[in-house]
């Protein structure tokens, strides 16, 4: 679902930062290759991220959900000197595939790749982070929350994507759609918790900014 008219979304990323050109590059060979291309986070939500991690300056970024490697890439671009943005996705077959974005980009040496259930990979990574961004099976979204909170210090940025899931959260529900149903217990749960400020964005999808009072 597109929440801007097509006009209006063509302005505003006409006047927007433009994409890069690797960014390019892999948006292309995503739609070509990779099933579900619309998972991409694309230029405007791209340019969104990289704004929001340059304004943050994070030393340690987590990402849960690399897909092809679009968004990592955007958040990689605000990171500090020798600072890590760790990624994880369960999909192994789009490991190769964002590895080499990555391998020829300014990064190389800051972004790790980590495959496998993020519930069980979270717990291992020991260090605390400063921005996060949720943008993976949505049926988790409260799981991954619960997990994340104690490894944030005050100040610290969760960045949620898809969380007006294509207009659902405002329809009927239908008692078989978990991931609705999460989305909107997750949505409640950022706007109610005594330890988070959020604002939710119309962005493309849905785009939840949250930090850790």
């Amino acid at each position: 679902m597109d929440f801007l008219p097509e006009k209006i979304e063509n302005y505003v990323v006409k006047h927007s930062q433009p994409e890069p050109e690797l960014l390019q590059k892999l948006s292309r060979e995503t739609w070509q290759k990779v099933l579900a291309p619309r998972m991409l986070s694309g230029h405007l939500q791209g340019r969104v991220l990289s704004m929001l991690s340059k304004l943050i300056r994070p030393k340690r970024i987590l990402e849960i959900g690399t897909y092809t490697g679009y968004s990592a890439l955007c958040l990689a671009e605000g990171l500090q000197q020798n600072g890590q943005l760790h990624t994880i996705d369960i999909n192994e077959e789009l490991f190769d595939f964002a590895q080499k974005y990555f391998d020829v980009s300014a990064y190389k040496d800051n972004i790790f790749q980590h495959t496998g259930n993020a519930l069980e990979i979270i717990p291992k990574l020991e260090e605390n982070f400063d921005l996060v961004f949720i943008d993976a099976d949505k049926h988790n979204y409260v799981n991954y929350l619960e997990l994340l909170i104690p490894k944030l210090g005050s100040g610290a940025i969760i960045l949620s994507d898809n969380v007006l899931w294509s207009g659902k959260v405002v329809e009927p529900l239908k008692e078989d759609d978990m991931d609705t149903k999460v989305l909107l217990k997750y949505n409640k749960m950022l706007k109610e918790h005594p330890g988070l400020e959020t604002v939710l964005l119309p962005i493309r999808d849905g785009l939840t900014i949250s930090r850790v009072k």
